[in-house]
């Protein structure tokens, strides 16, 4: 899919949508209709490549990569960086802090609704577009589905994090309409529902894709997506009856070597059901906002700051793995090793700068390495190339799992999954238990954004972090906090973040609660 990603000038679309007052409406010259623009199945695929981009987005006014809440605000993860005050905005999101002011979350509502209103365009315009050589009634299907996939992906994005939001799912084009009431989590979940089978409909199977277009959205992703938000819903069964289908479809399997998911060698293979494409890209285009880039800023800003560690490629040193992450994984499990570097002294160029809170941990996932450990250098200072894996294929067993254990059904059928995640590393089996069902998704997951998620829809945030507080408190020596700095966590308030008070102000929204 990087080989096939063209560059659609939004800007140019976006004003075809702007109302106007009667003496304005004379047409100017070179004024584009979109009669002009949508005339063939070429620009519907342009369309459709512009509906992917915002996912991709990590800065505009700051950094605003998921993992700065999915990892840091959980017990996996501290901020890390240079220093307390280096991303100030989620120094706050890690200790319970978080204001209805933070930059990060605002930047990070506002690149969803970017990409629902291009997905908006795509699915009411598309449908009006003639056939021709480009483009069969199969094909403007399949192009549809994918935006109704991105679009319920986008939602679910911002209702696992914010809870009800606008539910926004047509075009825009009146300043009436600019101002959407929010909507209640329960009516943005059953929109996705509806958008995601909608869409396994008409997807193809990742067996069909050709390898230009691998990485493109497929009935599996569907598949799996549907798995994911049954989960949060506890709708047990249909998670069920989704992940038996990918499990019985042939299309994924484990890798033998778990590392090989985060080689630039393992992107869009065979555990990859649904990964956030990125490509090279060597320009310069710093302060510049979002989508300036088709690199990913993760690589920088997890890499150590250590110019001996990383061999003349250091980075910014943020999101560092806990004491508490460490010490979950069992005796010789090979996953802790592929998921947490942990330097020596020699290897600490500036302990000042690079022990954040007590943690001396870095993240290895994302940090671009070659297969033997070296630090890939990035052909710009601050962007790289590497997917980011949203749903692998263990992520299926364990969901399917979760489920049979929740739901006291299967069970001999989820603790095969379970066991086939763990046997993968060389781990014994165990029985399917939700203890052991919930160790396994950490560590497993680790470091991939969802730790912070999982502790809210398991309803276990608060006592998880409480006890965390209590556990790593200012008293204990190599604590990775200090109790001190982090607020209590406050049940019922914290598991959500506040809506941005930027939209709350433009939009007359009601704020969640807790927060003023």
């Amino acid at each position: 899919m990087k080989r096939i990603f063209s560059i659609l000038t939004i800007t140019a679309l976006t004003s075809l949508m702007v109302g106007c007052n009667d003496w304005l409406r004379e047409d100017g010259p070179g004024k584009t209709e979109l009669k002009d623009f949508f005339t063939s199945g070429q620009t519907a695929l342009q369309a459709v490549n512009a509906a992917y981009y915002p996912m991709a987005w990590e800065y505009n006014g700051t950094y605003f990569s998921e993992w700065f809440v999915g990892d840091v605000a959980s017990d996996d993860a501290v901020k890390g960086g240079q220093n307390l005050t280096d991303m100030a905005d989620a120094y706050d999101i890690e200790n319970f802090k978080t204001v209805p002011s933070n930059g990060l979350l605002l930047d990070y509502y506002r690149a969803q609704y970017q990409g629902i209103s291009r997905c908006n365009f795509a699915i009411t315009y598309i449908p009006t577009l003639a056939l021709d050589e480009s483009m069969d009634e199969a094909l403007r299907a399949r192009y549809v589905a994918e935006v109704r996939f991105l679009r319920a992906y986008y939602y679910f994005r911002l209702v696992r994090m914010f809870g009800g939001v606008p539910l926004v799912y047509f075009v825009i084009d009146s300043s009436a309409d600019w101002k959407q009431p929010r909507a209640t989590a329960e009516k943005v979940y059953e929109f996705i529902l509806d958008e995601l089978e909608l869409a396994e409909a008409d997807l193809a199977l990742k067996s069909d894709m050709t390898p230009e277009e691998l990485g493109r959205v497929t009935k599996g992703a569907a598949q799996a997506m549907l798995m994911k938000v049954n989960l949060y819903l506890k709708n047990y069964d249909e998670v069920i009856a989704w992940g038996q289908k990918i499990m019985a479809s042939g299309e994924y399997d484990l890798w033998a070597n778990y590392a090989d998911n985060f080689y630039l060698s393992g992107e869009n293979g065979i555990e990859s059901v649904f990964e956030i494409q990125y490509a090279e890209d060597p320009t310069s285009d710093y302060g510049e906002g979002n989508g300036f880039t088709r690199g990913t800023f993760t690589v920088i800003l997890t890499r150590s700051r250590s110019t001996v560690l990383c061999g003349g490629n250091a980075g910014w040193g943020f999101n560092k793995p806990t004491q508490d992450l460490y010490d979950e994984y069992e005796e010789g499990d090979p996953r802790r090793d592929v998921t947490i570097i942990n330097p020596t002294d020699a290897q600490i160029e500036t302990p000042t700068q690079e022990i954040y809170l007590g943690s001396r941990y870095m993240s290895r996932k994302y940090a671009l390495q070659d297969t033997d450990g070296s630090y890939i250098p990035l052909s710009h200072a601050t962007r790289a190339p590497i997917n980011r894996k949203e749903i692998r294929y263990s992520d299926v067993l364990l969901m399917f799992a979760e489920a049979c254990i929740e739901s006291g059904s299967n069970l001999s059928a989820g603790k095969d999954a379970l066991n086939r995640v763990r046997g993968r590393v060389g781990m014994p089996a165990v029985e399917a238990t939700r203890e052991a069902l919930r160790h396994e998704r950490r560590v497993e997951l680790a470091m991939e954004g969802h730790r912070w998620f999982d502790l809210c829809r398991w309803g276990i945030a608060a006592s998880t972090m409480n006890a965390y507080k209590e556990k790593y408190g200012a008293d204990n020596a190599g604590g990775n906090i200090e109790g001190t700095e982090m607020a209590t966590f406050v049940e019922g308030k914290h598991e959500l973040m506040p809506i941005p008070s930027e939209e709350i102000r433009l939009g007359g929204l009601d704020q969640n609660n807790g927060y003023y």
